[in-house]
């Protein structure tokens, strides 16, 4: 079921991103005092009671954005006016009515959408003082919130979703993608593809996308919500908050993604920002495919994708299990390709290996191979305790006996013999001193069969057998 959609509209600067934070109950939007932060449409789903309903944030109508996106903001707000069952009017209590409100009004009483006109910002008297002015707006009463505190935002809620059809179950939940990669490497081109629309804006301006915008689509029956993010760079070359902030949405998007697409421009060399991306995904420890676009311009150059890999592989060693799709998100070219492999990666994330069949496994990896740090270093037993991702309990007598070389060594085993060679493993080594297994595994490690032989001590001669007193 496709859900309505409410439109957050109003000038610049009226909080039109906090209050959709204050409907999510969590930090959706960038909020920050300069004009024209908010450039996409970022969208949520929001409950209340048996009904639901898309907020959409959007940017601010008549702002003059420094970077000549006014037009692309401005298609955006068309559209979520378009396409939206009921419009939030948004507008600043605390400074009063401005002319570009009245010009505000004008245009969405042209929609001919229902309006609901919430005064923002009402924190003190003066701003009370000023909610008669609105009436001059022409619509109905406005709903006083202040949405910085959260007052009144209950009761906007309440008025939104009234008179919308009761929400249908979700069913299956969507797989989410985090689509994150330097700046201009193509990222929001891939997610318009993705969404066959112009879901976010596409420009040849470095850091067009500020915020980490959800944009949910289908494809062949299942749901999916692809997370656009914000163009990453060196950390030392961020020059304002909204770009630190936009750094932190693109960490969290991978953080809470299923499933994240490292997009790079393979037509140019691997940057730092690549590879500090590519360790964010390691340390997260996240399914990840590595989207290598602008094939068409690689191509040109004569470029082999068994050659890329190579490359890959040896600037990323971390990286050399993840699948690698080469596309061309301008012309379209196999894009869908990283939906089917993301259901896959998705897939081998949620295995569970039973413990008897982990342990069999882990005895045969380390009878091959076994730490030697001068110190005899024992694993008594493992267990799988997560999945999303394959979590494994290493229990072991000394934990500093195990190097981050051996941990890998485990991982690959592990891919190769669990069915999931394409992700990421977590393993943890934890100190146990007394071996105390209860029922099967008791049976099976008694021996203490993970632990390798010793060699056997020569026996010491006695100096009186050779031929001594």
């Amino acid at each position: 079921m496709t859900l309505p959609e409410i439109a957050i509209v109003g000038r610049p600067n009226v909080g039109k991103s906090t209050l959709l934070n204050a409907f999510a109950g969590r930090r959706v939007s960038i909020v920050d005092a300069t004009a024209g932060t908010t450039r996409d449409r970022v969208a949520v789903r929001i409950q209340v009671g048996k009904r639901a309903f898309e907020a959409v944030d959007t940017g601010g109508i008549g702002i003059v954005d420094e970077h000549d996106l006014a037009m692309h903001v401005e298609e955006q707000i068309a559209l979520a006016i378009e396409r939206a069952r009921k419009i939030c009017f948004v507008v600043d209590a605390a400074e009063g009515l401005t002319p570009l409100d009245l010009e505000v009004a004008k245009r969405l009483r042209k929609s001919k959408r229902e309006i609901v006109l919430v005064a923002n910002k009402c924190e003190g008297k003066a701003a009370q003082l000023n909610l008669p002015d609105f009436y001059k707006l022409g619509f109905k009463d406005p709903i006083a919130v202040s949405a910085k505190d959260g007052k009144g935002v209950p009761t906007l809620l309440d008025e939104l979703a009234h008179g919308l059809p009761i929400a249908e179950s979700e069913g299956e939940a969507p797989l989410r993608i985090a689509i994150v990669g330097k700046r201009n490497a193509g990222k929001s081109t891939f997610v318009n593809a993705l969404c066959r629309e112009e879901r976010v804006i596409v420009s040849d301006i470095p850091g067009t996308t500020r915020d980490a915008v959800d944009v949910p689509f289908e494809f062949r029956g299942r749901r999916y919500v692809a997370i656009d993010t914000a163009g990453l760079r060196r950390k030392k070359s961020l020059q304002s908050g909204i770009e630190y902030f936009s750094m932190k949405r693109a960490e969290a998007a991978i953080e809470r993604a299923d499933v994240v697409l490292l997009v790079f421009d393979c037509s140019s060399d691997l940057s730092i920002v690549d590879k500090d991306l590519a360790r964010f995904c390691v340390e997260t420890c996240k399914p990840t495919i590595i989207l290598a676009n602008k094939w068409d311009l690689a191509q040109q150059k004569q470029l082999a994708l068994g050659d890329y890999r190579k490359y890959l592989e040896e600037r990323l060693p971390n990286l050399s299990f993840c699948p690698v799709v080469a596309v061309s998100a301008k012309k379209g070219e196999r894009v869908f390709e990283a939906l089917d492999i993301a259901q896959e990666l998705h897939r081998q994330n949620g295995v569970r290996v039973p413990t008897a069949v982990f342990n069999r496994t882990l005895e045969a990896a380390i009878e091959k191979q076994f730490p030697s740090h001068g110190l005899l270093a024992k694993v008594y037993y493992g267990t799988q305790v997560a999945a999303y991702p394959p979590t494994f309990v290493l229990f072991v007598n000394e934990t500093k006996l195990f190097s981050d070389q051996y941990e890998r060594y485990l991982a690959n085993r592990f891919r190769e013999s669990f069915d999931c060679r394409e992700i990421p493993i977590r393993i943890k080594f934890r100190r146990r001193e007394k071996v105390d297994l209860p029922g099967t595994e008791q049976q099976v490690h008694r021996k203490q069969l993970l632990t390798p032989k010793s060699p056997p001590r020569k026996k010491r001669v006695s100096s009186s057998r050779k031929g001594g007193r």
